[in-house]
């Protein structure tokens, strides 16, 4: 089963009853994995951003 994490309301969703595809992110092989959907999210994005300041740099 897959999970995914809905902006606007904030809760986790299975694809049985998944909101619009605009409003969630996804999909994630656990619940679990989708609770932490807005984390997983923000470190990917200090990663990237580390690794423009690293580019840039050079």
């Amino acid at each position: 089963m897959q999970y995914w994490y809905n902006l606007s309301t904030g809760q986790v969703e299975s694809a049985t009853g998944k909101g619009q595809g605009k409003d969630v992110m996804g999909p994630y092989p656990t619940r679990a994995a989708a609770q932490q959907a807005l984390e997983s999210a923000r470190a990917r994005t200090e990663a990237w951003d580390e690794e423009d300041r690293r580019w840039d740099d050079k």
